[in-house]
């Protein structure tokens, strides 16, 4: 099983991003989502944006995510 993850953009540099869930900061290669930008929320999988997402599904995602994880 995969587990893909929402994380928001902090920083975007041409195909590449800072990208941040719970203090946790990974570099992701976002090549193919052109037009993101800081603050956007994407599903991050194996090190590549794979799909930007509604910020609002984001916490909604992130929120369950936390309830599991305690």
């Amino acid at each position: 099983m995969c587990l893909a993850v929402p994380m928001r953009i902090k920083k975007i540099n041409q195909n590449f991003a800072k990208v941040e869930i719970s203090g946790l900061i990974r570099h992701v290669n976002v090549q193919m989502l052109p037009g993101l930008k800081k603050g956007d929320y994407v599903i991050v999988h194996a090190g590549f944006a794979i799909q930007k997402i509604d910020p609002l599904e984001a916490k909604k995602t992130l929120k369950v995510f936390n309830e599991i994880c305690r």
